[in-house]
């Protein structure tokens, strides 16, 4: 088995709930696990992991993961919003991945509501990360297709298409396909459903 993971899809794809879950197997199994949380996502709570599912786990919440390491009887690390760490970050859980007997679980988003892939997920790619896509629908109402995309909305209901890469929170983003995608920010296309 592979002992860098990387579970990415869009937002609402049950990742963070998929996080919780595999910790509590293998607690359940004896196998102790460490849960981290990058500081930057304080939207829900500032010490845990919260699925919109209501289920929830205690995390360790730390900037960087410089100077970390796990404890020396950890079988797994959990790590969620991964792509809020930074490529240097990864290297380090690189190293710990190819000395220790630990798997480690990462968790994330793999690209921005700019269609850009976020660097520290574009590091997890680069150093051979085992890839797993979690998926989900299109939030276009009538549409079945696969959620590939973000669109980030401001207060008026318009697209943003400029700005910071990292943006804690999800109220004003729907997970979109990329025909959708296309339609609504880049201006391509007809709608083949209810787009509005």
């Amino acid at each position: 088995m592979a002992n860098l993971h990387f579970h990415y899809g869009t937002m609402g794809c049950s990742k963070s709930a998929q996080l919780v879950i595999n910790a509590y197997n293998q607690s359940k199994n004896g196998n102790k696990t460490e849960i981290i949380k990058p500081a930057v996502d304080n939207r829900f709570s500032i010490n845990k992991i919260n699925s919109r599912i209501g289920i929830s786990a205690d995390a360790t919440v730390l900037k960087t993961l410089n100077g970390w390491s796990p404890a020396p009887d950890t079988k797994m690390v959990l790590i969620d919003e991964i792509q809020f760490f930074t490529p240097s970050d990864i290297d380090i859980l690189v190293q710990i991945a190819d000395s220790r007997p630990v798997i480690i679980m990462c968790y994330g988003l793999m690209i921005d509501s700019n269609e850009h892939i976020f660097p520290a997920s574009r590091r997890l790619i680069e150093v051979g990360a085992k890839l797993h896509r979690m998926e989900s629908t299109c939030q276009i109402p009538g549409c079945m297709h696969l959620a590939t995309h973000h669109l980030r909305y401001d207060s008026a209901g318009n697209v943003i298409k400029a700005g910071a890469q990292i943006a804690v929170g999800d109220s004003n983003y729907k997970s979109v396909c990329r025909q959708h995608f296309n339609m609504l920010y880049h201006g391509i296309g007809h709608y083949g459903h209810n787009g509005r």
